[in-house]
């Protein structure tokens, strides 16, 4: 064999490692995104059946916070750049809207959701957000979905139903309230997943979500401003609020979108779907949370839903 012929295969070979080594590397980000977000579920539920605190003031000092370092990262990597976002009107009517409904919309209810259950029902519930895209998508296109697109959308559905109800009908497990949240939660996190499109297609991830946090938590702090702080506020307090904004928004949200550029969106989003599994199973060993066969089974009906439906739409 030829030196040029040993080159050739040594680069083919050298690739071909390197293309595993980012395949491993984007399934560890998936997963651990996934799993710090669930994380974060749990640490609002400690702060508000322990400190009690409130979701509006959580979710504003999260948002404002979270908002301010992911723009000071994309300021250390697009300078200038990040404010061109407000140099169209069109612009800023998306963010402002995406902000505002989106951003803080999806974290409110899923906070409240939390406040008035438990972080792992409330995710898993707000994992029907994929169903109600897919109806809407099918709607706006005036197009039926395919027979395991609406299998997938029936499954969650009967999860959710297994989920609440235990196959009781007459008794709930959780409270009207914590279902309706949830579910709003659920149609938050639709729009949230909507909305940023024409703005993702000229601005990058993080500075989209930045100045979307940013927004959110300013616009709402005229209501619940940060400074207006009930319930006990101690060192665990600030340890877990900090946990929250960094660990629980930051670093997820950063290595989500690095390991969608390793092993591709479809395959972050299934990885991903281990978040409403970490949050029941911190759930179990944090917070004593009695988890049964029923919770498991309507889990997992709507964690297949998710799963069937990123699978049969590579967008």
């Amino acid at each position: 064999m030829d030196s040029s012929s040993i080159k050739k295969q040594n680069l083919s070979n050298f690739k071909q490692q390197n293309s595993k080594n980012n395949t491993i590397k984007g399934t560890l980000f998936a997963l651990i995104a996934g799993t710090l977000w669930g994380l974060s579920g749990i640490c609002a539920q400690f702060l508000f059946q322990n400190k009690n605190l409130t979701p509006e003031w959580v979710v504003c000092i999260r948002l404002i916070s979270s908002g301010l370092i992911l723009l000071s990262v994309a300021y250390a990597k697009e300078k200038n750049n990040i404010f061109k976002i407000f140099k169209s009107k069109r612009y800023v009517k998306d963010l402002v809207l995406f902000g505002i409904l989106g951003m803080f919309g999806v974290q409110y209810t899923y906070f409240v959701a939390i406040k008035y259950s438990n972080a792992a029902t409330a995710t898993v519930i707000q994992y029907l957000g994929p169903a109600i895209i897919l109806i809407y998508q099918s709607l706006k296109n005036k197009s039926l979905p395919s027979f395991v697109e609406l299998f997938a959308v029936v499954l969650s559905i009967l999860g959710v139903f297994v989920l609440v109800t235990h196959l009781d009908i007459n008794n709930l497990v959780i409270s009207k309230q914590a279902l309706l949240w949830a579910l709003g939660a659920a149609f938050a996190l639709a729009y949230y997943t909507i909305k940023p499109g024409n703005l993702l297609n000229n601005f990058s991830n993080i500075c989209v979500t930045g100045w979307g946090m940013l927004i959110g938590g300013v616009v709402f702090s005229f209501i619940k401003p940060i400074f207006d702080i009930s319930g006990t506020f101690d060192i665990y307090t600030i340890a877990v609020i900090i946990v929250v904004i960094i660990f629980g928004t930051v670093i997820p949200f950063s290595i989500y979108v690095i390991s969608t550029k390793l092993i591709g969106p479809t395959k972050t989003s299934l990885f991903s779907t281990i978040e409403p599994v970490s949050s029941a199973v911190l759930s179990i060993f944090l917070l004593n949370l009695s988890f049964g066969f029923m919770d498991f089974l309507g889990t997992a009906m709507i964690i297949a839903m998710v799963i069937i439906l990123s699978i049969g739409k590579k967008q």
